[in-house]
């Protein structure tokens, strides 16, 4: 039987690392700090309104485009920004911010498109451009002197073609801890409507930046409101990361083409669970500032731990991640040294270069979740000081 056309494409992103790490990390009772999920719960008073729902009738399909408390509480979050939406017309909830990604370059690119990814990038988006039949174009972050990573603006450039349908861009971006800069952004905005292209933003990590950094959407900038589909999620901002509720944002005729393909994907989910995500936009956000400011001490606390171990730090401005250089350990390639690590001193970790289709450029870094309870920090910490 020939083999499925769809399974060649996918098969370079079919990665186990992180099942594997994780498996890896259970029988070696290493503390694993590669996987990106906190490891407590949300807001109490998101949790009574799930459960209000649960047992209050909320447990059949939810309309197609989402709750309409949900998409009315979404359109009132992005005021925050200087956006306006109509809910019921330029709001699609979804499965999360992963299927968001996938139904929008499903919905929007073709065979012959190319769309332009900054790596490293977030796994699921080279499958999502394969699965579309399009064509991937990367373009890297590059260090700068003071270890930042960076947005080479040139190369972005250059990378757009006259086939170039669209530019997916994460800010905070996962994994490297970055959050772009206005200037940056203005750049990507000012290409994207002088190229005539569509963004497809992943702002999951919007409300976690940390020190002077700030979250500012891609739409805000002129021209770009309706020609970007702006993606976001419960997820990472209530730490429900299991929950799968986020949601897309942009104009009528784009939402609705993101609509088409997600309602053939997952059609709807979490029924009982938007309410509680609703409340949770109007109600819960000073839980989130005290969310943050938690995550940005314990970002504090794993990178002096890791700078006393011996690693070279990479400043780390949003998100739960902070990027290591293992070079000074006298280790070269940090895959290598991930696979030791939880057999070596009980800690699991992730290379960067899984994210990358240019692994050699990526071959020394490490990315570490700091999202974790402060004890368990301590404990990898201490662990971590045995490879010195």
């Amino acid at each position: 039987m020939r083999e499925p056309a769809l399974v060649p494409r996918l098969r370079p992103f079919t990665s186990t690392i992180f099942a594997e790490m994780t498996a890896l990390a259970v029988r070696t009772g290493a503390v694993n700090l590669g996987q990106g999920f906190p490891d407590t719960d949300g807001p109490s008073g998101m949790l009574d309104a799930a459960k209000n729902a649960l047992f209050g009738g909320a447990n059949q399909y939810p309309p197609g485009p989402g709750r309409p408390e949900l998409r009315a509480a979404i359109a009132r979050h992005r005021t925050r920004y200087g956006l306006a939406y109509d809910p019921d017309s330029e709001i699609l909830v979804t499965a999360g911010a992963t299927e968001a990604i996938s139904a929008a370059l499903l919905a929007l690119t073709e065979p012959g498109d190319e769309v332009v990814v900054i790596e490293p990038y977030y796994d699921s988006y080279a499958a999502a451009v394969a699965m579309a039949g399009a064509t991937r174009r990367v373009v890297s972050l590059v260090e700068g002197a003071d270890g930042r990573f960076a947005l080479d603006l040139a190369a972005l450039r250059a990378a757009v073609t006259p086939a170039t349908r669209a530019i997916l861009v994460n800010s905070p971006h996962n994994p490297t801890g970055t959050v772009f800069t206005r200037e940056e952004l203005s750049a990507i905005a000012e290409l994207c409507c002088e190229r005539d292209l569509i963004a497809v933003t992943d702002e999951v990590y919007e409300h976690l930046v940390f020190d002077d950094a700030e979250h500012v959407p891609l739409a805000a900038f002129p021209g770009m409101r309706d020609r970007t589909v702006s993606i976001s999620s419960a997820g990472k901002t209530f730490n429900c990361t299991g929950w799968k509720i986020g949601w897309v944002c942009s104009s009528p005729e784009l939402v609705a083409a993101v609509r088409a393909a997600k309602q053939f994907m997952t059609f709807v989910s979490g029924g009982p669970l938007q309410p509680a995500v609703a409340h949770a936009l109007d109600h819960e956000l000073p839980w989130v500032e005290s969310l943050r400011t938690s995550l940005a001490a314990k970002r504090d606390r794993l990178s002096a731990g890791l700078a006393a171990a011996g690693f070279a730090v990479r400043p780390s401005l949003g998100t739960y991640f902070v990027c290591a250089d293992v070079r000074p350990l006298g280790f070269t390639d940090a895959a290598e040294l991930a696979w030791q690590l939880p057999e070596r001193v009980g800690v699991a970790a992730v290379p960067v270069s899984v994210f990358t289709d240019h692994p050699a450029e990526w071959r020394h870094v490490l990315r570490f979740a700091f999202c974790k309870r402060d004890k368990v920090l301590d404990e990898a910490i201490e662990r971590l000081h045995k490879l010195a």
